[in-house]
């Protein structure tokens, strides 16, 4: 079994940052290709980021490209995604996603996902 824990959720203003992270443990030392989610009340589980199993492979939706950034360090097995420029409309908790699949594989879909943290509520203040 695979656990995901997030931490660094928060309050910010509109114009600030901040570093979500996710670590992974479970029975295996493997790395696996991991997403970033967010969801509102009333809405469907939105990708925001996703990076393959060795890190050479990253995507980003328009809605946040140029403002966040996933990384991972696989040392530690944590993966982070880094949100600059924060928007009111970034509101939302977010979770990340794991799925047992080699590089250069990432998945777009909350469905295409194994495994699920619990979520981190992240609140930008206008």
């Amino acid at each position: 079994q695979v656990q995901l824990v997030e931490s660094g959720g928060g309050l910010r203003q509109a114009g600030d940052s901040l570093r979500l992270s996710c670590a992974v443990s479970g029975r295996t030392s493997r790395a696996y290709a991991m997403g970033w989610f967010r969801q509102t009340p009333g809405l469907e589980r939105e990708l925001v980021a996703a990076i393959s199993r060795s890190g050479g492979n990253t995507y980003y939706p328009d809605s946040v490209k140029g403002r966040f950034t996933i990384s991972r360090d696989n040392a530690e097995r944590t993966v982070y995604l880094q949100m600059n420029s924060l928007k009111p409309e970034d509101t939302a908790v977010y979770y990340c996603a794991a799925k047992d699949a080699p590089s250069p594989w990432l998945g777009t879909g909350p469905d295409l996902y194994e495994y699920w943290g619990q979520g981190t509520q992240v609140t930008v203040s206008s």
